[in-house]
């Protein structure tokens, strides 16, 4: 995935658009979690620190947006129970 994901953000500092993804992007066998894809149109800059991200901290798409929102939840219910 490292490799992979170092070539895309390359092909998006050098102003290209990134690679489209394979037809078929899962790998042989690879299972995956059944659920509800959610998406999103970003500027190269966005798509620049998420690439930069799942890159540092090893994580899949899925896995970094569940964190993100995840953490960002918690943040909420905090600012609600002191009420801010």
């Amino acid at each position: 995935m490292e490799a992979k994901a170092k070539r895309f953000l390359q092909a998006i500092e050098a102003g290209d658009e990134p690679p489209a993804p394979a037809a078929s992007a899962a790998a042989p066998g690879a299972k995956r979690v059944r659920g509800t894809h959610i998406g999103g149109h970003f500027d190269r800059e966005f798509v620049r620190r998420f690439a930069l991200l799942k890159i540092e901290l090893e994580l899949d798409t899925s896995q970094l947006i569940k964190r993100a929102i995840d953490e960002l939840e918690a943040r909420e219910k905090a600012k609600r129970a002191f009420g801010a």
